[in-house]
């Protein structure tokens, strides 16, 4: 979250999800329900995103190479990396 969003409240109303939430937190020994959710949403992602197809998961990589063009093949680091730390 940036400093320009507004955070909002989530408000749960169904008592079976809160009973869940409440004794994953207790076996888990979470401090809050919140805590819970927010842990089972982080997991819930990264399997949705593990099961997108390899193409989809590299396209945004792929277009930040497509960005930054093709590899300089006479391009030193040893000697970039040095003259930055004035070692040239």
């Amino acid at each position: 979250m940036t400093s320009g969003d507004i955070a909002m409240a989530l408000f749960i109303r169904d008592e079976a999800v809160t009973a869940l939430a409440e004794e994953v937190r207790r076996l888990t020994h979470a401090r809050t329900k919140t805590e819970v959710v927010r842990q089972a949403l982080e997991a819930r992602l990264a399997e949705i995103r593990q099961s997108m197809p390899l193409k989809e998961r590299l396209a945004r990589s792929k277009a930040l190479a497509d960005v930054i063009g093709p590899n300089d093949p006479t391009f030193d680091m040893k000697r970039h990396s040095d003259e930055m730390w004035g070692e040239a």
